[in-house]
């Protein structure tokens, strides 16, 4: 199954209501939550309390990218606040295994993320752990950038992870993504398309969002 996971990263947020429920009704499947720090990432968004504003407007599963520092230390609070996936960066880990646990026994999915210069062969030992793997196809900060082209060859190699563990976690893609690229981005084996700029900058939201949905149910493997 494949899953679009409109992005409120691009969203306006004195109108998060009426933008996410014009997501919603045009199919969207997740909302995707970017959190950034300003120190993993040169920019600086939301915490909990938007994660938890976005529960209460939508029965859609929330879908949490946390690009921050010592994520372990801040777990607890997206879970209050709502989340169903909770994905931390590779690169912002140490102890991975055990932050995989931690996001498991507070009951919800969890995910890995990984840079676009980050090598694909770093998820070996965690990939069979998590419920979704997140390629960053722009080097993550911004929104509105445009998709790193080499990031399709990563998608494939997951796509291979994963059937050489013979797991079943998602595999998710997050920059760049809009009616030009989510095609190639599809076959190479993506399930989750994050989108951001593409949906929420648009003048009709729920317009754009059906274009996305229709471009996916449109191609196969």
């Amino acid at each position: 199954m494949t899953f679009l996971a409109p992005s409120i990263l691009a969203a306006d947020f004195s109108e998060l209501d009426r933008q996410i429920r014009s997501a919603e009704i045009g199919g969207a499947d997740f909302i995707h939550c970017d959190v950034m720090d300003g120190h993993f990432v040169p920019n600086l968004t939301f915490g909990p309390i938007i994660v938890k504003a976005a529960n209460k407007i939508t029965k859609l599963p929330i879908d949490v990218h946390l690009m921050i520092e010592n994520p372990d230390n801040y777990l607890d609070d997206f879970v209050n606040a709502g989340a169903d996936f909770l994905t931390v960066h590779q690169e912002a880990v140490i102890h991975l295994n055990r932050t995989i646990n931690r996001i498991k026994e507070l009951g919800i999915k969890a995910g890995v993320a990984i840079n676009p210069s980050t090598p694909v062969n770093t998820l070996e030992y965690i990939a069979e752990y998590v419920d979704m793997v997140l390629i960053m196809s722009v080097n993550p900060g911004f929104g509105g950038q445009k998709f790193i082209p080499n990031s399709l060859d990563k998608i494939k190699e997951v796509f291979n992870l994963r059937q050489k563990l013979n797991a079943n976690f998602l595999i998710e893609v997050d920059g760049g993504i809009d009616v030009n690229t989510i095609a190639d981005i599809l076959n190479a084996g993506c399930d989750v398309f994050v989108a951001g700029s593409s949906i929420f900058k648009a003048d009709n939201i729920s317009a754009a969002t059906i274009e996305l949905k229709n471009k996916i149910k449109s191609k196969a493997y």
